[in-house]
């Protein structure tokens, strides 16, 4: 998982990314916010479409391990029998 503030016709917003062991793109969602409602919405996404993983990489913020907590609540009432454990890495 990773996201950067990109400009897009003009205008500055974040790009949400998922990425797989290979270094290739999963999915992508275009933001103008970075926060737990913005990650929250990029994790089900790339959730729904790409199965759920044991592991997601991410960076210092804050809002996208606040995203990672919504998701695992969310899949707890579903029977998910593990939550989606969250490393930490600058790269």
């Amino acid at each position: 998982m990773d996201e950067t503030y990109i400009r897009v016709r003009g205008k500055w917003i974040y790009l949400y990314r998922a990425v797989d062991k290979a270094g290739n793109t999963l999915d992508f969602m275009l933001s103008e916010r970075r926060n737990r409602p913005a990650a929250s919405r990029f994790f089900a996404k790339a959730l729904s479409s790409n199965g759920i993983p044991g592991k997601i990489v991410i960076d210092k913020s804050g809002a996208d391990a606040a995203g990672i907590r919504e998701v695992n609540k969310i899949l707890n009432p579903f029977g998910y029998p593990t939550k989606i454990q969250t490393v930490r890495s600058k790269f």
